[in-house]
């Protein structure tokens, strides 16, 4: 058969031919056109004389067991498509150079082979201009993809995965207008993903997961209103997840798991009403789980695990009914399990390691025991037999949450009554302008005994995952002990910091005695060395299922009025004590939204003592006890501190009003449109009592049994109590 000089076509493809081809089928089929011999037991060597068949178009190798190297086949001008893939070739593909010459190459394909070594060479440039497939994956090529690359206009396909490839993707990508799959998965491309993929606008596919890529998420990606798989995960992305991104409607898989992106889901992802899966797990996103999921009406999976979310599970998921793989795990999750999960067609579902309680469902996925995981909340109850939780009692069934309409409209008025008496108690009670040294730490506290094995256990390693907040003396982790029953808030302090081990002292000194529902609970000090011999101290606090008020305010933005009220109440509560309600009178010095935790219950609670002043009233003023002089937080003092070293009481009912303030109209005190002497105080005086709307934020929920008029009359009540308060100076 070899020696039918006629010949043009040989397929044997799909067989399992053993054996070798024959070192002179180019000389005796010298008319090819299309060699396919793929999916066999061909050994050896790939013949050095199909070189010379200058027909040849088509040439399939791949899935073989061919050895050595590849032969040049530069003088194969009519040839499309050569395909060695899968096989035991061992090339440092100096052959590639050859090519350049094959003018009519559209396609080569060099993938799963793992003895290819040697580096993308310079000259891939001077392919031919109808190249528009190029696939070297599974091998063993190093080096950096050159710049030349970008000369390839009709490249469709460039899939590099699986390679070692480094160094970053050069700029010149950005000019293969008609890239349809990019795939470089699992190299060691470091650097930002160039904004230049913006210009790729028909890519439907890219794929940059398990690299070392860094910086910012690039918005440019909106451009590319084709795309249906985006995957960026395990890199080193920060930043929020930006809404751009999620402007292609046309997404049917989006990955970007395992970064370091913070903030939370934008609305928008709603829009992805194609998606089947989405993938956002192993982040620092925190906030609600969007209601807006609920129009990603095509999902499939959906996995959220790994992160800070708080709030309840959205009613929103309900509508997902083609829903099959739900992973909500180890987030801060709270409330009851929502009934209409069991009424989706789930087929796995996780929600362990989250603060759910209440009555578990016993019908769909959950009378399943191998479909979903649960550990971690402690106070479920209820569910099939096999789940082996405890029985409900009628308080563990009935909602706390379940207020009416008419109490939901009560509570606010009330709550105006509530702020402005506790202000006016506030200003009442000030007292001693002093200077402050160290109270002895109260020891008739139940402290947790927790060594450092133990804290270094319950976050992880002190895991970049486990990281709820980072501060000027150092970084607080989220930590889980008691096999996952109870979750812990561990601030480490960074010793290198001056004035560290004095913030320590003070936070321990302010809290040692403190048993009050609005200041957060210390439940452990640590003073040892580690692993290697250094100090080390740490604070341990009870855990806050939803996190920093800050990030409510200024990124979630989901709250009710009802809801601000009773922070704002709960907050002046916890500053009432702390100046009244102990023996000694305890000046916070750095109240801001940052240092106001939020529990499962949306209850607000202070903490971050580390710049606090005790004023003991049983001691001399020589004797009172303080930290590191005056600090704060700009914009949340009192501007008269940053000319005295003298703290008061009267500077955190300053703090406390500007908190406020900032809650109901979402502008920070240090908000860039402050200028020439603006500040938030002036600013909300401004707008009394006429202009008060303008000025309250405008995603505060309004109910609809209110009316503008009210609403007006209510909001210039609550900005007059407190831009009162702010107007007094503290001396």
């Amino acid at each position: 058969m070899f020696n039918v000089s006629t010949i043009e076509q040989f397929e044997v493809d799909f067989n399992d031919i053993h054996g070798t081809i024959p070192s002179t089928i180019g000389l005796t089929l010298p008319n090819l056109k299309l060699l396919v011999m793929g999916k066999n037991q061909f050994s050896g060597r790939v013949p050095i004389s199909l070189s010379n068949v200058s027909s040849l178009e088509l040439l399939v190798l791949s899935v073989n067991n061919f050895n050595g190297i590849m032969p040049g086949f530069g003088g194969l001008s009519k040839l499309d498509s050569l395909y060695a893939a899968e096989t035991l070739i061992e090339d440092d593909i100096s052959f590639i150079p050859s090519l350049t010459n094959c003018t009519s190459l559209r396609v080569l394909d060099l993938g799963d082979n793992p003895l290819i070594t040697g580096s993308i060479p310079e000259t891939i440039a001077n392919m031919s201009t109808l190249f528009d497939r190029l696939g070297i994956y599974g091998t063993q090529i190093v080096g950096r993809i050159p710049a030349g690359i970008g000369n390839l206009i009709s490249l469709m396909r460039l899939q590099l995965f699986y390679n070692n490839i480094e160094g970053p993707i050069p700029l010149s990508t950005g000019r293969l207008f008609n890239l349809r799959v990019l795939n470089l998965e699992d190299n060691r491309i470091t650097s930002d993903a160039p904004s230049a993929f913006g210009n790729l606008t028909l890519l439907y596919s890219l794929s940059l997961q398990k690299n070392n890529f860094s910086g910012i998420i690039p918005t440019s990606l909106a451009n590319c209103t084709n795309m249906r798989e985006l995957d960026l995960s395990r890199n080193n992305f920060i930043g929020p997840i930006p809404r751009e991104i999620l402007i292609p409607t046309s997404y049917v898989f989006l990955n970007l798991s395992y970064n370091e992106l913070m903030g939370s889901i934008p609305v928008e992802v709603g829009s992805l009403t194609k998606v089947e899966v989405l993938d956002f797990s192993n982040n620092r996103l925190f906030g609600l789980v969007p209601n807006s999921l609920g129009t990603c009406n095509s999902l499939e999976w959906l996995h959220l695990e790994g992160n800070l979310f708080g709030g309840q599970i959205p009613q929103g998921l309900s509508s997902l009914m083609g829903l099959i793989n739900l992973d909500l795990s180890r987030n801060n999750l709270s409330g009851t399990i929502p009934i209409f999960l069991s009424e989706l067609h789930l087929q796995k579902l996780n929600l362990s390691f989250n603060m759910l309680e209440g009555k578990l469902p016993i019908t769909g996925v959950f009378k399943n025991k191998t479909a979903i995981l649960l550990e971690g909340n402690k106070k479920l109850c209820g569910g099939i037999f096999e789940l082996n939780l405890p029985p409900c009692s009628s308080s563990s069934i009935s909602s706390k949450n379940n207020l009416s309409t008419p109490i939901k409209v009560v509570i606010p008025i009330v709550g105006v009554a509530a702020i402005l008496c506790l202000v006016i108690i506030l200003y009442k009670r000030r007292t001693i302008n002093t200077s402050l040294s160290s109270l002895p730490l109260s020891a008739g506290i139940p402290f947790l005994r927790l060594s450092y094995a133990d804290l270094l256990h319950a976050t992880n390693g002190f895991s970049e995952y486990n990281i709820l907040g980072r501060g000027r003396f150092g970084s607080v982790y989220k930590g889980i002990i008691d096999n996952g029953h109870t979750f812990l808030a561990v601030k480490i302090l960074n010793l290198f910091v001056k004035r560290a081990s004095k913030s320590f002292m003070a936070e321990c000194n302010a809290l040692s005695g403190i048993r009050h529902k609005n200041v957060v609970k210390m439940l452990s000090v640590c003073e040892s060395v580690d692993f290697q011999g250094n100090d080390f101290k740490a604070l341990i606090y009870e855990f806050k299922a939803n996190g920093r008020l800050d990030k409510w305010l200024h990124y979630n933005r989901e709250q009710e009025k009802v809801q601000l009220f009773n922070i704002a109440i709960d907050i002046a509560q916890a500053v009432e004590y702390l100046h009244c309600g102990t023996n000694s009178t305890i000046v916070h010095g750095d109240l801001k939204p940052c240092n106001i935790l939020l529990d499962q219950d949306m209850t607000a609670c202070i903490g971050d003592f580390g710049l606090a002043k005790i004023i003991s009233s049983i001691l001399s003023p020589q004797e009172s006890s303080g930290t590191i002089g005056i600090r704060g937080t700009i914009g949340y003092v009192p501007p008269e501190y940053g000319m005295s070293n003298t703290i008061t009481t009267k500077g955190d009912v300053y703090s406390y009003v500007i908190v406020v303030l900032e809650m109901f109209t979402n502008r920070r005190p240090t908000d860039d449109s402050f200028m020439d002497h603006v500040n938030l105080h002036n600013f909300a005086v401004a707008a009394l009592p006429d202009r008060v709307m303008e000025i309250v934020d405008p995603l505060i929920r309004i109910g609809p049994h209110q009316n503008s008029s009210k609403i007006k009359d209510f909001m210039a009540s609550i900005i007059s109590i407190v831009v009162k308060g702010s107007a007094e100076r503290c001396y």
